[in-house]
């Protein structure tokens, strides 16, 4: 057992929540349906029908694990109970293997100087919370490539990018209305911390990709050179649904306060 604070987490849970391995979207790291992976062998492409209809403005989305079971119950421990030692100790560990999977590209465009840029809370919303949790993420993921990967020139930048809007309705909206709440709730603060630099974009779940795309199309439009994301889950179809399944009864349980719970999460296992 791990013990973070006062929850104790079974490691055995921890180590089934593994990478992915479902044919994936090369772009935005979303899963290829049947007909989609048919389409792209048939033409020769790796991205999904959105990616190729409505390109984002970012280069490439990487996920350590999909949103579901193990995975699913860490980040609420982590978001809504409080635990923030499960970012230091698990979560930033499983994102920083993520950042590794744009390792190769990094390196081939010499873009191993980044500004780590963490998906911003709306400012009431991170006092009523007490942290963000990306910014904490991205903080112990940058410890972990800061070790593995010396040579990278990782700069965390908190002030950067801000969020001027409060969309926290968005688990009610589709993916189309997503979007449009979203406009115009990010804006950039700093434009030269950003000119010509490339940036490494945080955050802890990527759902239907609205998110990262605004981000990246604000951070562009201010000067970005390029716009990488990486996340530690990645929500697919399934996941989608809040489907979530029963661990064993002999590991230890957890319950998420009343007045934190997201909609649709419940106490669960570890």
């Amino acid at each position: 057992m791990l013990t973070l604070g006062k929850v104790r987490v079974c490691e055995t849970c921890v180590g089934r929540a593994g990478a992915m391995d479902e044919t994936l979207c090369a772009r935005c790291g979303d899963a290829m349906g049947m007909e989609s992976m048919r389409f792209a062998s048939a033409m020769g492409v790796s991205e999904c029908s959105l990616c190729r209809l409505a390109p984002p403005e970012f280069e490439r989305a990487v996920a350590f694990a999909n949103y579901d079971n193990e995975m699913r119950e860490m980040l609420h421990v982590l978001k809504f109970a409080g635990r923030r030692r499960m970012a230091e100790f698990v979560l930033g560990e499983r994102l920083a293997q993520a950042v590794l999977k744009l390792g190769s590209f990094f390196e081939m465009w010499q873009a191993v100087e980044l500004a780590v840029i963490p998906v911003p809370l709306f400012a009431a919303r991170e006092r009523e919370r007490g942290f963000n949790q990306a910014e904490l993420l991205a903080r112990a993921a940058v410890k972990v490539l800061q070790r593995q990967r010396p040579a990278w020139k990782l700069r965390m930048e908190t002030d950067v990018l801000l969020r001027v809007k409060d969309t926290r309705s968005l688990y009610r909206l589709n993916p189309h209305q997503r979007r449009v709440n979203l406009r115009g709730a990010f804006r950039v603060a700093k434009k030269d911390a950003l000119a010509g630099r490339e940036v490494l974009l945080i955050d802890d779940i990527m759902t239907t990709g609205a998110t990262a795309r605004e981000c990246a199309r604000v951070l562009k439009r201010a000067g970005a050179a390029k716009v990488w994301v990486a996340t530690v889950a990645r929500a697919q179809p399934e996941s989608v649904k809040g489907l979530v399944q029963s661990g064993p009864e002999d590991v230890t349980t957890w319950s998420v306060p009343a007045k934190l719970k997201e909609p649709g999460a419940r106490s669960g296992f570890l």
